[in-house]
């Protein structure tokens, strides 16, 4: 490993990886929260997601969620997506080094809040689509356009999986209260959203129905939509 690298920059200019993560000699980056949660992750895909499929990641960042997935199942095709070039160079790396590299496609770049995802609307319909900490780090539009570009992205039956903190009904977990102050302090524009309350209409204007809420370590959630009609 090289040394530790400056947090991630987004085109907002601030911080969007709120840790410190490293880089290897090979180009590929290291996320101590991708080391904690893609196992339990990777248990949740097994349940929820169509491992036999094609998924589209919006938001890669470091590109290890893929990397794993994609070695823990083997018919699992798995497409990158970012904005910021640190996270891009990084998933470039894990497309050419990692286990299963040839089912890692990508990265493209895509802004989520965008009507358009230029080269990731093609393949025009995808299996399922996967979001890890993103939108509580991000101005609302970017959830807006990843709920409405699942919409219009996933087939009839495919998945939606987003993971991170929510609130719930308008209550919060109190050390999930604190974490969405701090996000505001950095951009009033960011912070964690009401599931019910934020996320859910939009879901159900895009033809997303909630399929389930999976209670995750540190009050986070994994949340499965399922694509219900064209």
């Amino acid at each position: 490993m090289t040394d530790k690298a400056q947090d991630d920059i987004g085109s907002s200019g601030k911080s969007v990886a709120l840790e410190a993560r490293e880089t290897a000699e090979d180009g590929r980056r290291y996320s101590p929260s991708a080391a904690r949660n893609k196992d339990v992750l990777a248990d949740v895909i097994a349940a929820n997601m169509p491992v036999a499929g094609h998924i589209l990641e919006i938001a890669s960042g470091t590109g290890e969620h893929g990397a794993h997935f994609v070695s823990r199942f083997p018919s699992l095709q798995w497409s990158y997506t970012d904005l910021d070039e640190m996270s891009l160079a990084s998933q470039r790396a894990w497309a050419r080094l990692a286990e299963g590299a040839e089912r890692l496609h990508g990265p493209l770049k895509v802004d989520a809040s965008q009507d358009h995802w230029g080269e990731a609307e093609n393949p025009s319909t995808y299996d399922g689509l996967f979001c890890a900490n993103m939108i509580h780090i991000a101005p609302f539009a970017a959830a807006r356009g990843l709920l409405t570009g699942a919409g219009r992205l996933l087939r009839t039956g495919g998945r939606l999986m987003l993971y991170g903190p929510f609130a719930r009904e308008g209550q919060i977990a109190p050390s999930n209260a604190r974490f969405s102050e701090d996000l505001q302090r950095r951009d009033p524009d960011w912070g964690v959203r009401d599931l019910d309350l934020d996320i859910v209409p939009i879901a159900e204007a895009a033809s997303l129905c909630l399929f389930d809420v999976i209670e995750m370590p540190a009050n986070n959630l994994s949340v499965i939509f399922e694509k219900i009609k064209k």
